[in-house]
């Protein structure tokens, strides 16, 4: 979809010098003859889109926005989102956690939240809360049961995510955090539409450092420039595997597990070795990772998090990698200094419109 310059959305397969969607002549004018969208312009109706308004009535006690996106799935992007929430209230800020990832929504699994449900009052939809300054609203909480299979089609998706901006009673937050589906898809374009004129802060893109996920990531902060939102930076997830040595396993191709017989030996003739951590690459990097990427695209980047099977456990358990800090000492100290540079940048480049709606 394109911006029309009077009449809202250009559908991509819209003829030339369509008139846009919300304008008066749309499906009427001659350039409309043809166009497989003419019906539905036909009976559309025009002007600007109502529930905006509401929109910008919810979102005018929310100082900061912040979207947590990823060019593909499987980098990492929940669980940042996740931490990012936790350490953002461990600070005393009030946090809303917003998933808009209809169709894989493991946001309440990883806060531990499976199985609650959404309440409804006179001023709206109740968010779920973690904590008594962090909420969360998910599609999950919806759902009949965990393995029940959401099959929408765009226009449904963004009814849904329009509704948990305009319907949900966040209430005065200083970050409300949104975790996003990968890619740049339907849902992408909505929350922007959405939330635009109320103001965003920015984007997070999540990454692994391996070319693979890096394609992706380059065309996510490509649709950022596009739509007008700033990249507050990039982070580089699973940058290597990192744990202490005395929680490492040894095994034998013929013994199998050795680790009671290594760690036994290692303590008898090389202690020194079990206050160290073990290190190893698990993606290849020999392109420069994320850090060379950021360079080229001329973006932040907000540093690296190493894959820590404590981190992977803590979001199992829907807990905090904070609280639990001596276990998930690696990815805490990681995650604390990334968290760190973001919030100067935000408090650098905070829109002036917060400074003006927020009293």
């Amino acid at each position: 979809m394109e911006n029309g310059r009077h009449g809202g959305e250009i559908p991509e397969n819209a003829n030339e010098h369509c008139p846009g969607t919300e304008s008066e002549s749309a499906g009427k004018s001659d350039s409309c003859k043809g166009c497989p969208n003419q019906e539905v312009c036909v009976a559309a109706p025009k002007g600007p889109d109502p529930d905006l308004v509401a929109i910008a009535e919810r979102m005018a006690t929310v100082k900061h926005k912040i979207l947590i996106l990823s060019g593909k799935g499987g980098v990492g992007k929940s669980t940042f989102s996740t931490q990012l929430s936790f350490a953002l209230a461990g600070l005393d800020h009030q946090v809303g956690l917003l998933d808009i990832d209809i169709c894989g929504p493991s946001i309440p699994k990883m806060l531990g939240l499976e199985g609650q449900d959404i309440h409804q009052s006179n001023v709206g939809w109740s968010p779920i809360y973690v904590e008594s300054n962090l909420g969360v609203m998910s599609i999950g909480f919806m759902l009949p049961h965990p393995d029940e299979a959401v099959i929408w089609r765009g226009p449904r998706k963004n009814g849904l995510i329009k509704k948990f901006l305009k319907d949900v009673d966040w209430g005065e937050l200083d970050y409300l955090i949104v975790d996003a589906p990968p890619g740049t898809s339907d849902e992408h374009i909505s929350i922007v539409q959405f939330l635009q004129a109320t103001g965003i802060d920015g984007a997070i893109v999540v990454t692994t450092p391996q070319e693979v996920s890096l394609i992706d990531v380059r065309k996510e902060i490509s649709f950022c420039k596009k739509v007008g939102i700033q990249v507050l930076g990039v982070v580089e997830n699973m940058s290597g595997l990192r744990q202490p040595f005395m929680d490492l396993k040894f095994v034998s191709s013929t013994e199998g597990d050795v680790t009671e017989w290594a760690m036994k030996y290692i303590k008898e003739k090389a202690p020194e070795l079990l206050s160290l951590d073990a290190c190893c690459e698990v993606f290849d990097s020999s392109r420069g990772g994320a850090t060379r990427m950021c360079l080229d695209m001329g973006v932040p980047f907000l540093g690296k998090v190493p894959l820590d099977p404590h981190l992977c456990r803590a979001a199992e358990e829907g807990s905090s990698c904070f609280s639990g800090e001596q276990k998930c000492r690696v990815s805490a100290s990681a995650l604390r200094k990334i968290i760190g540079k973001l919030l100067s940048i935000i408090e650098m480049t905070a829109p002036v419109y917060n400074k003006v709606l927020i009293r």
